[in-house]
């Protein structure tokens, strides 16, 4: 069984010699019971609570008595049950003892017949044999009290006492050992060691305490726990706090189980509550790490308040910056010359944990070939590997929108195109220039684009997205805030966690549902407003990916929270001119048009987005009528736009298309 006992290297051998020294046992025990109709009580060596000699004793059943406190007495009554399912004839034994060839299984009142070490106590609840759920006791078919019962071993019990133990099945589906990464770096190990520490120091809640392993990644925890684990000499696993039950009854079943499987393999549990802060998990979680006297931690994001046990909690941290360049290089090895120095741009963007660094240099390096690396496939890759919680919390957005996309006034084009410049910047001003100085705070590169709907703020993000090369997440801002206190920092925080990594550009929608002007404070609510916008403006100014705010009302923004923002961008309504160059844009690619006028198009004061919706609607009603797309079809579409707006189309923006709008 994993991490019960260390056999000999020669696993075969270990284990039959095991199995033999147990039926052994086992035969001793049917022996006994033969012998039962002879005399009252068996004066044998076995009897009278001489154990068999110790070359002939079963080295896990040794074990198991050892971890589970079990008297002579419960060993014997452990082989008694075990002998129905081991031994052919040993069902037949136990009818002849009994006189009636129905009662082929144990009872508590035959083994205390037997053996002259018997003790009532251990049959009682509280005993190891029930509170362990080695043994059941089952109902009685014939009648009369406990000592009369059926009694059956269980079936993990009896797996491992015969040397093919697993984890018990009931655990099997929940739970999953822990690999411990083939690379450590420095704070890594300082981890390791303070959970090391806390463990073998004990204290009042015992000698193992139960730790709390914090930080926004869940790798570098679990990695840690693993490798302390590995030091210590026991086997590691983890279970997700979402699979723990919530009525107390079942979490006591649960963690009996865990206890039992812990006890006798000598195991730790990580129970990972990375995702899981809502206040009925953490309160299911509480009570069933307070039932546990094995080694067991909770890896979570941010400190929980814990059960009635004391919890020792530890910050875990990802690898510094020049960890992880050391940690590249190392896991790409030779390819890490190809990159050219570009190696280091890779490290200031994504802020990976080691396990992750490993995971993808080893999925990388083999497509290299010949010609190298690249970072483009490095970037690409690391992109991929962060992705994955994130896209628990928000949405990925395809990005396929270039600046050519884009139609804008040039003044704020040119302030997107300097937005831009300076995410492409910032590792040489901040790191090889020192501008970042001692403190993140303002260092993050954040943007409110501003303006009604459809003006292309949502396109200028992608623009921005496609620029740098990271992938766009789109927030709404106004499924975030929660009428509950704590809730939209709570919400925002794990966007933010899960961004962290892969320094994604961070769209946040509808930051209306947010920020308004609050200089104001009238009540508790308003000034708990302010605490959420000020969260999310500090995590924005940390974060090390991009942000953007989009707001239709710039208005309503407080002057005290723009100031902290670096680029605030406005996106007007477009002027007839930029209406006419975004319908070109519409009908550039291979769909067949015929006779479109764009400046009498232009005439229709509509923003961007009606002006897409109305070419995509109209490019269907030509399909539809197997004919190019021409200025009728335009025309329908965009009365069907404009009642969707709730505005007339006036006859002055749509005369000369075809006719006055019916």
């Amino acid at each position: 069984m994993t991490g019960v006992v260390g056999p000999s290297p020669d696993r075969d051998g270990w284990l039959t010699a095991n199995q033999r020294a147990l039926m052994r046992e086992v035969a001793e025990v049917r022996s006994v019971v033969e012998r039962v109709g002879s005399a009252d009580r068996v004066s044998s060596d076995l009897a009278a609570g001489s154990p068999v000699s110790d070359e002939g004793r079963s080295i896990m059943l040794d074990h198991v008595c050892g971890r589970f406190g079990l008297s002579s007495f419960e060993r014997r009554l452990v082989l008694l049950c075990a002998g129905v399912d081991l031994d052919g004839d040993f069902a037949g034994a136990l009818a002849r003892a009994h006189g009636d060839p129905s009662w082929c299984y144990p009872t508590f009142g035959l083994a205390m017949a037997l053996f002259e070490d018997a003790h009532w106590s251990a049959i009682t609840p509280s005993a190891p044999l029930r509170h362990w759920r080695l043994v059941s006791v089952l109902p009685t078919p014939h009648g009369g009290g406990i000592t009369a019962a059926p009694l059956r071993i269980d079936e993990w019990l009896l797996h491992v006492v015969a040397g093919t133990g697993e984890v018990d099945q009931r655990l099997a589906d929940i739970v999953s050992v822990i690999g411990a990464p083939a690379s450590t770096v420095d704070t890594e190990k300082r981890a390791i060691a303070h959970i090391a520490d806390a463990w073998c120091a004990g204290g009042p809640e015992g000698p193992f305490a139960p730790l709390e392993l914090c930080g926004p990644a869940p790798g570098p925890k679990r990695s840690a726990f693993a490798r302390a684990c590995a030091e210590l000499g026991w086997p590691s696993y983890v279970l997700d706090a979402a699979d723990l039950p919530v009525t107390p009854v079942e979490s006591i079943d649960l963690a009996r189980l865990w206890e039992r499987e812990a006890l006798a393999g000598g195991l730790a549990l990580l129970i990972d509550a990375n995702y899981s802060d809502d206040a009925g998990s953490a309160d299911a979680l509480c009570r069933f790490v307070d039932r546990l006297s094995t080694p067991v931690a909770v890896a979570t994001r941010s400190p929980l308040a814990g059960g009635r046990r004391r919890w020792i909690s530890i910050d875990v941290v990802k690898p510094t910056r020049s960890e992880q360049y050391d940690l590249w290089r190392r896991a790409l090895g030779d390819h890490a010359a190809s990159l050219n120095g570009d190696l280091s741009s890779v490290v200031a963007h994504f802020d990976l944990d080691a396990p992750t660094i490993l995971a993808t240099a080893k999925r990388v390096a083999p497509e290299a070939g010949q010609r190298g690396l690249g970072v483009d496939r490095l970037w690409t890759a690391c992109r991929q590997s962060s992705r994955a919680d994130l896209d628990r919390t928000a949405q990925r957005l395809e990005v396929r929108a270039g600046f050519a996309d884009l139609v804008l006034p040039d003044a704020e084009l040119a302030l997107l195109r300097d937005f831009v410049a300076q995410a492409g910047h910032r590792t040489r001003v901040y790191d090889e220039w020192g501008m970042a100085g001692p403190s993140p705070r303002g260092l993050g590169l954040t943007a409110l684009f501003a303006g009604p709907s459809g003006t292309g703020k949502t396109l200028a993000a992608e623009v921005v997205a496609r620029s740098v090369g990271l992938d766009l997440y789109r927030v709404d801002l106004s499924q975030v805030v929660s009428k509950y206190i704590g809730e939209t920092e709570k919400n925002l925080r794990r966007v933010f966690d899960g961004a962290d990594a892969g320094g994604a550009v961070l769209l946040f929608d509808e930051a209306d549902a947010l920020f308004g002007k609050r200089s104001e404070v009238r009540d508790s609510h308003d000034r708990y407003a302010n605490v959420e916008v000020s969260y999310l403006l500090q995590r924005m100014e940390t974060y090390r990916g991009i942000a953007i705010l989009t707001s239709n009302m710039k208005g309503a923004l407080d002057q005290a929270f723009l100031r902290r923002l670096r680029f605030v961008i406005t996106f007007p309504f477009p002027e007839a001119e930029h209406r006419e160059q975004i319908w070109q844009r519409c009908f550039a690619g291979p769909v067949p048009t015929d006779g479109l006028d764009f400046a009498k198009l232009a005439r229709l004061s509509v923003s961007g987005g009606n002006i897409a919706n109305i070419a995509l609607s109209a490019a269907f009603l030509a399909a539809a009528a197997d004919e190019p797309v021409r200025m009728h079809h335009l025309l329908r579409a965009s009365v069907n736009e404009c009642t969707k707006l709730d505005r007339p189309v006036m006859s002055g923006e749509v005369a000369g298309w075809v006719g006055e709008p019916r």
